[in-house]
């Protein structure tokens, strides 16, 4: 990958597993629309490289995974351009969500605002134990812009979603895996991110990939229709021959990703 970014670092390592970093940790990490625009390409990089197996998005330091969007930016803000830069983030937001390899959101202290926002779009999340989440923006006299307040009452349920929106309430690590908010708290989120996504990648790779395809489709009556398609495609790839052969001679499967 030959790009390189002002707000952003990208690392990958001997298991094809990208770790990106948003890189400003003089202002919390906050999104502005330069890291936007960054991410937006880092992440139509990764789908195409054949390199990649699974992504790590994290915060740089310790103090913010990403503490909001950048004020500034929202304080000049219209009906028009408010709804096109809601429209911007939603879109690149879809388009991790949309990435059909594993994407685990490494949290370390805030996530606030537009920083939770990123980790829900990502398909897992672990937290470190000084990790914080809510969605402050009613406070500010706005509402969640980049699909909070979709992706959240799909992660926690419309009422307790409600809540953390409408009181702007933050909730700590233990609580937001209580609520469902998160996978696990973890002293070294991106360790243990790297230990969970090593299990997942053990596994099928156009398997992993479709099954993100099909969990995403829960929320609506196609997703069984989707389920069976991708059920009856996986079942003629060399990959699926090869996990049911290993699994009848008790031996351990070496798949090829076709």
């Amino acid at each position: 990958m030959s790009e390189s970014f002002s707000t952003i670092t990208l690392e990958i390592d001997d298991s094809g597993i990208a770790i990106v970093t948003i890189n400003r940790p003089k202002k919390l990490n906050a999104l502005n629309d330069e890291v936007l625009n960054e991410l937006a390409d880092v992440f139509k990089d990764i789908q195409i490289d054949e390199e990649i197996n699974a992504v790590i998005v994290k915060g740089a330091g310790d103090k913010a995974f990403v503490a909001g969007a950048d004020i500034k930016e929202l304080r000049e803000l219209d009906n028009r351009s408010g709804r096109m830069a809601s429209q911007k983030g939603q879109q690149i937001f879809q388009l991790i969500e949309d990435t059909r390899k594993p994407v685990i959101a490494a949290v370390n202290g805030y996530a606030l605002g537009g920083g939770a926002e990123l980790a829900m779009a990502c398909h897992l999340r672990i937290a470190g134990e000084n990790a914080v989440f809510g969605l402050p923006e009613v406070g500010l006299g706005l509402i969640p812009g980049y699909g909070g307040t979709q992706r959240l009452p799909a992660l926690i349920g419309k009422a307790r979603a409600l809540e953390m929106i409408l009181t702007g309430k933050q909730v700590k690590a233990e609580e937001a895996q209580r609520l469902g908010l998160v996978n696990k708290v973890s002293a070294d989120p991106v360790e243990a991110s790297k230990e969970l996504l090593n299990d997942i990648l053990k596994n099928g790779p156009i398997a992993v990939r479709d099954a993100i395809k099909a969990v995403y489709h829960s929320d609506n009556r196609s997703g069984y229709q989707v389920e069976a398609d991708l059920f009856g495609e996986l079942c003629e790839t060399e990959d699926c021959m090869e996990g049911t052969s290993a699994f009848l001679e008790k031996r351990k499967p070496e798949f090829k990703g076709k």
